[in-house]
């Protein structure tokens, strides 16, 4: 048994590590900087959230003082089902994921999809050098190099490049592209390779200029001065000095120029404005990929999802029970019987959470319905006589015709049920402890819970129902709905539990029905009717989540009436 109670802790343990191992993969590893403050935070909070449960979990039964116990069962519990709806919440992401990213995709314009290519992170461009081939507009006009190419090549070729990528990079245009783009006349009869060939040699592609036919350079032409407009420089491509060699340049040496020398000025002067323009685009910093923002975009959503469920959850529980009726025709209750009113009451759950204020809250409702009879059908408490007694009080105020009753849920002998018992005696409470009373017009029995039975106090049906008179009806109070079959072979007409808490936290409701035989509300089993309560309160976390708490009025009906 020792084995199996390991085995199954290192189960538990396992689970929730990977758990959060998960859930900390998705909020923080995927959408923080490595090093920076906040994945530090999250790194820090996803070790810390769980001894915290840890510690909430195990400080009741470990003794611990009752103040610490408080201290760790807030924020240990929310964080417990707050882990639960992110777990579900990023799940369901998973699938959001690829819709996301290539709903993304198809947003892009055309010529930024087509830019995509080597360089680019995430489908966004790391480069800042524009690849869709539309020309940017040209600047004020930069010097202009001796033996660049006319008008004519510069359309052949095609635009100048244009920084892209994200949008920030600043368009720099060298001497060549301004003649290619017309800022700058080029010279009669000038030789040389295209401005755009010189743009492509500073890009780092191989000089490969277009020949042009020679023209005979005149001495003016090649002396003539470089136009006031074109001495401006630009902010994007500083004004270069003319070089030396083509100021003095005379008709022999133009005549000899071939097009590789020419080109070579050119491509240094178009590189030496491309670095320049880059240096200026740096300082923009580029935007997140679309993986980046499509995991932050599920990261918050998801967050925010798990937030506003737990938070809607906790005021459920914190509002306190609504009220639920229900009518149970019983075929042997006399007619005398007919419309009497049990108001059943489970799993309050008083602890280091639930306190005098909702045990407070759980009696105002119970009154409300002005009953004919109270019946508190176990889990009362999560803690000792000394530290919940104070909390417990308000039951003396329970209003009822013929009195209020209470049987022991499983979770009293995690706590001395035996002093539980004598106190909610002293409350004006009369438990049934495997036992039975007689009231106008049926029985009312009451067995322990079986948990119990590991103390020697288990149910014991025969010494609850076994001498009475069969002819009367008899309702049961059984904490646990699994002593069904028992209450059918004792010819119970009516039984009423609680301890499934209706699985407190969606999809827990599934657990619940697969554990009992029923999760919540009214079953026939043979002769015998169930009827389940999803109870007051809550267990571990505030939080209910699709089972909220509830005080249920049955109201009793003579099939003779």
């Amino acid at each position: 048994m020792v084995v199996l109670y390991v085995l199954i802790a290192l189960v538990v343990v396992g689970l929730l590590t990977g758990v959060h191992w998960y859930v900390w993969r998705r909020l923080v590893r995927d959408t923080t900087a490595r090093g920076g403050w906040a994945r530090r935070t999250g790194t820090a909070a996803a070790f810390a959230l769980p001894l915290i449960s840890v510690g909430a979990l195990i400080a009741g039964r470990a003794g611990a003082p009752f103040p610490l116990q408080r201290a760790l069962a807030w924020p240990g519990y929310l964080w417990l089902a707050l882990l639960l709806y992110l777990t579900l919440a990023l799940l369901a992401g998973e699938a959001v994921r690829p819709l996301l990213r290539a709903w993304l995709s198809r947003s892009e314009p055309a010529d930024v999809r087509s830019a995509e290519g080597p360089g680019v992170s995430g489908g966004l461009p790391t480069a800042f050098a524009d690849h869709s081939g539309a020309a940017a507009p040209a600047p004020a006009p930069a010097p202009a190099a001796v033996g660049t190419g006319g008008r004519e090549g510069a359309a052949a070729e095609g635009g100048a490049g244009s920084a892209a990528g994200d949008g920030l990079g600043a368009a720099v245009v060298s001497e060549a592209e301004a003649v290619a783009d017309g800022a700058i006349e080029a010279p009669a009869g000038a030789v040389g390779p295209t401005a755009a060939g010189a743009a492509k040699v500073a890009e780092g592609d191989a000089a490969k200029p277009i020949p042009q036919a020679p023209a005979k350079a005149t001495p003016q032409a090649a002396a003539k001065p470089i136009p006031q407009a074109a001495a401006k420089a630009t902010p994007q491509a500083p004004a270069k000095p003319i070089p030396q060699a083509a100021a003095k340049a005379t008709p022999q040496a133009a005549a000899k120029a071939t097009p590789q020398a020419a080109a070579e000025p050119t491509a240094q002067t178009a590189a030496e404005a491309a670095k320049g323009g880059a240096a200026d685009a740096g300082d923009a910093a580029p935007a997140p990929s679309r993986r980046l923002f499509v995991a932050r975009a599920v990261a918050v959503g998801a967050t925010a999802v798990a937030a506003g469920t737990v938070g809607y959850g906790t005021y459920t529980v914190l509002r306190g029970p609504r009220v639920k009726r229900i009518t149970v025709p019983l075929a042997r209750l006399p007619r005398r019987a007919h419309g009497f009113r049990i108001a059943v009451v489970s799993d309050i759950h008083l602890g280091p959470i639930l306190g005098r204020d909702h045990t407070r809250r759980v009696v105002e409702a119970v009154n409300r319905t002005n009953p004919d009879l109270v019946a508190v059908v176990g889990d009362l408490v999560d803690g000792s006589v000394a530290d919940l007694g104070p909390a417990a009080e308000p039951l003396r105020g329970l209003s009822a015709r013929h009195g209020s009753y209470f049987v022991t849920g499983n979770h009293e002998y995690y706590s001395g049920a035996a002093e539980w018992v004598d106190h909610v005696r002293e409350l004006g409470l009369r438990p049934l402890e495997n036992e039975r009373t007689e009231l106008p017009g049926f029985d009312l029995a009451g067995v322990n819970d079986v948990a119990g039975e590991s103390e020697g106090h288990g149910p014991d049906f025969g010494k609850a129902l076994g001498d009475r008179d069969r002819s009367r009806a008899s309702v049961l109070l059984a904490h646990q709905p699994v002593v069904i079959h028992d209450a059918v072979r004792a010819g119970v007409d009516l039984q009423l539990s609680g301890h499934t808490h209706g699985g407190q936290l969606w999809p827990g409701n599934y657990v619940a029905e697969l554990a009992n035989p029923t999760a919540a509300g009214l079953d026939r089993y043979g002769d015998t009717q169930l009827y389940v309560t999803r109870g007051a309160g809550a267990w571990g976390p505030p939080v209910r989540v699709g089972a909220p708490p509830d005080v249920t009025v049955v109201e009793l009906a003579s099939t003779r009436a």
